[in-house]
């Protein structure tokens, strides 16, 4: 069983695809149900017979999809009215059942035909009644692989949407760092000031000696400065932005970014100088970005 391989590309774990195949009797269809979780998880169902091909089908998806929670389910069906036979065999048994009851019990009713044929392995595929299903390896193949790249299509499809998206909002939090940068360097004079005016409420009536001032309002404004912050905000969003571009298995990559910009965004807040008004537009621009990377998040959490 050899499957095709596809391109790398950015993909979403979201995805729903089938197709069918019809071999010697045989309708075979897979329907494959995709949708997001932390690592790959499969789940596989298959019919009566057909489990030796499960470890096979198994592996084929692991070389082609990386996470997800994947339901994919095998069904075996009739190809045709041609192709329908009896197993005599397995209906004599029945049948044998059936009147061993009636005798037992004494009960005159007919046994009904229809009944009879429903039961299991009563009818099958007359091509394939008591026959290996070893021949159907490659029609099993083929069909997997045509729910594989279609289901692709669609997770490349779902993946698209949701890079549009996201593009918008980290063009939103470079935006929003951008519009902070000014904003803290206005609001440092207006923060020497009123650390100039602490010290005096503390000293009371005690001269201010000018150099420890200056050393002490040097320190304060260091810890206060959010430039290293907002530069490192801009890489991860450029990093961010580049694997948005068409990366394959981004999602944990782009997941671990957003904490990183999270933990930024934090400090910008912690830092921000007082309750004036650029220091109060600081803290709202810096909670928008707190915003958008959470949204960004959820939207990644979908990402293969």
């Amino acid at each position: 069983m050899t499957l095709p391989q596809t391109a790398a590309g950015l993909k979403s774990m979201t995805g729903y695809a089938e197709a069918r195949a019809v071999e010697n009797g045989w309708s075979l269809r897979i329907t494959i149900r995709s949708v997001n979780h932390r690592f790959l998880d499969l789940h596989i169902r298959v019919p009566e017979g057909f489990e030796p091909f499960e470890p096979r089908i198994r592996q084929h998806i692991r070389e082609r999809i990386r996470r997800g929670h994947l339901d994919v389910t095998l069904y075996r069906e009739l190809a045709g009215a041609a192709a329908v036979g009896v197993n005599r065999e397995v209906a004599a048994a029945y049948l044998q059942a059936v009147n061993s009851l009636r005798q037992e019990f004494k009960i005159e009713a007919e046994p009904d035909l229809a009944a009879l044929l429903r039961l299991p392995g009563v009818i099958g595929a007359a091509a394939a009644l008591g026959e290996s299903l070893s021949h159907l390896e490659p029609v099993l193949a083929r069909c997997l692989g045509e729910s594989l790249d279609r289901l692709e299509q669609m997770r490349a499809h779902e993946a698209g949407a949701l890079r549009k998206e996201m593009s918008g909002r980290l063009t939103e939090i470079c935006r929003y760092a951008a519009e902070i940068q000014p904003l803290a360097e206005r609001a440092r004079p207006a923060f020497a000031a009123r650390l100039e005016s602490r010290l005096r409420d503390l000293l009371g009536e005690s001269p201010l000696d000018p150099a420890r001032l200056a050393q002490e309002a040097a320190i304060a404004a260091e810890r206060a400065d959010v430039s290293e912050e907002l530069t490192r905000l801009a890489s991860h969003a450029q990093q961010f932005e580049s694997l948005l571009a068409g990366a394959s298995d981004a999602g944990k990559k782009l997941d671990f970014l957003l904490q990183e910009m999270q933990r930024e965004a934090n400090t910008l807040l912690s830092k921000t100088p007082g309750s004036d008004a650029a220091g109060l537009e600081i803290t709202r621009l810096a909670l928008e970005i707190k915003s958008e990377i959470e949204k960004l998040r959820e939207q990644v959490q979908n990402i293969e």
